[in-house]
């Protein structure tokens, strides 16, 4: 049944490698269980309700994903888009999380329809293909950085960012920074181990690994929870049962009359780009590590994974979460041999499970999450090398892409200059140069353009 479903064979993988897959892709992203609850509840949200939103859109959008286009790609309420929803929208510009949910959901009707008439798809395929490699490398520089951060290796400081040290965060101690950036950086020393060893499993086998060497301090006495700079219990929590938090207080409670329509608009426009490009980003960025793409540099079967996105993002903000799109951490599957929708599908499964084991998920602390991730990174940065940088107008458009997506932490913007780039310095090289850039790049510049100037 899995093999007629999930065609196993004709990609070269097994059952027990798409699970596996699956528990590290959901290894690697279930801290979106408890961040993104945590941001939205900013605006007024019932914390518990937005929990078993994320859980179900989560779930949805990757079991449309498995099933629309048998993708090994996991779906969840996107990092950033969260953030702007909750601190712009609502909290910045004052608007209620109705209006905000409202707004979500008609840039997934317009996603739905912009899938169905295949203009993403388009747009994907429009992308020239050492930009599509620079964005795979960006993305695993970025991956690398918010892993990093999330250890607390690397954090703010005059330089913008420096090295952690004690001093450096304000509060901190050896008992719950210092040792926590420790477990990571051994953390990244033991995952890397097991991938020069060839471990099969080896990225799930480090975070848990990580975890577990988190819970010996712990009973130790070396690691102090210290919730107040968000060091907690590493040990799962059961003591509030396994009652699944009712979703009644947000559900459907889109209200599209509270915000003026020309910011209403604007609003939507704003989480179109983000989300689209985020979308793309990741795509391009997985599926080039994962060999996917065709001669050509397309995504086969693109338009069932994009239309997974856009459903998941619709049907999100009824259930009463931000944005849903695909997550960049689906490549620490990928990097697992995860090639089907059947490690998507676990990873569903999983998300599902989380709603009656969430103290299990949510006490998987971010420092052992963070190795997968800088891990996952070196993987992705790869794909450098076949970039051909001897030619200057692809490989000044790609060294900008790629160094865009950490320095401004977007997946986005990396992509809006890497495009913006392409073209300028396609059309100053000369004609023959100006010819080879197809018209939906020309598109997409002006595009991009534009919304720096109006947005």
């Amino acid at each position: 049944m899995l093999e007629k479903m999930f065609k196993l064979r004709e990609h070269n993988t097994t059952v027990k490698t798409e699970v596996l897959a699956g528990i590290t892709t959901f290894m690697t992203m279930a801290y979106i269980l408890a961040v993104n609850p945590s941001i939205l509840s900013a605006t007024g949200m019932d914390h518990g309700a937005v929990f078993t939103a994320t859980v179900l859109a989560s779930f949805l959008g990757t079991v449309c994903m498995a099933l629309f286009a048998n993708y090994p790609f996991a779906l969840a309420p996107g990092m950033g888009l969260n953030a702007y929803f909750a601190y712009t929208v609502v909290i910045g510009m004052g608007y209620p999380w109705e209006a905000a949910l409202a707004a979500v959901f008609v840039e997934g009707i317009i996603f739905i329809l912009l899938s169905f008439f295949n203009v993403r798809e388009a747009i994907f395929n429009s992308i020239p293909a050492n930009l599509k490699k620079a964005v795979s490398v960006g993305i695993g520089f970025f991956i690398a950085f918010i892993g990093l951060q999330n250890a607390k290796i690397v954090v703010g400081g005059a330089t913008l960012v420096e090295l952690f040290s004690l001093e450096g965060v304000p509060g901190a101690s050896m008992t719950d920074a210092g040792i926590t950036v420790i477990l990571a950086i051994l953390g990244v020393l033991i995952t890397s181990v097991l991938v020069i060893k060839d471990i099969k499993g080896n990225i799930l086998w480090g975070i848990l690994i990580t975890w577990g060497l988190g819970i010996a301090c712990q009973f130790a006495g070396l690691y102090v929870p210290n919730p107040e700079l968000g060091f907690y219990n590493l040990l799962p929590d059961f003591s509030s049962g396994l009652a699944i938090p009712s979703i009644a207080p947000i559900f459907a409670k889109l209200n599209f009359t509270a915000i003026p329509f020309g910011e209403f608009i604007v609003i939507v426009l704003a989480f179109l780009f983000v989300d689209m490009f985020d979308t793309l980003g990741t795509l391009i960025g997985v599926a080039s590590k994962a060999d996917m793409l065709d001669e050509n540099g397309r995504l086969p079967k693109i338009k069932g994974a994009l239309m997974a996105d856009a459903v998941a993002t619709t049907a999100g903000a009824v259930l009463g979460t931000s944005t849903t799109t695909t997550f960049v951490e689906s490549a620490s599957g990928v990097s697992e041999g995860g090639r089907t929708g059947l490690t998507a599908m676990t990873t569903a499964i999983l998300f599902a499970l989380s709603l009656l084991l969430s103290p299990i998920f949510l006490a998987i602390p971010s420092f052992a999450t963070a190795p997968a991730l800088i891990v996952v990174g070196f993987y992705m940065v790869n794909q450098v090398g076949l970039i051909d940088f001897t030619d200057f107008t692809e490989g000044i458009p790609a060294f900008i892409c790629m160094s865009a997506m950490p320095f401004f932490y977007s997946i986005s913007e990396g992509i809006s200059m890497g495009v913006i780039s392409y073209v300028v310095l396609h059309l100053f090289a000369g004609k023959e140069k100006a010819k080879s850039v197809s018209p939906v790049m020309y598109v997409l510049a002006v595009m991009f353009l534009a919304k720096y100037f109006l947005l």
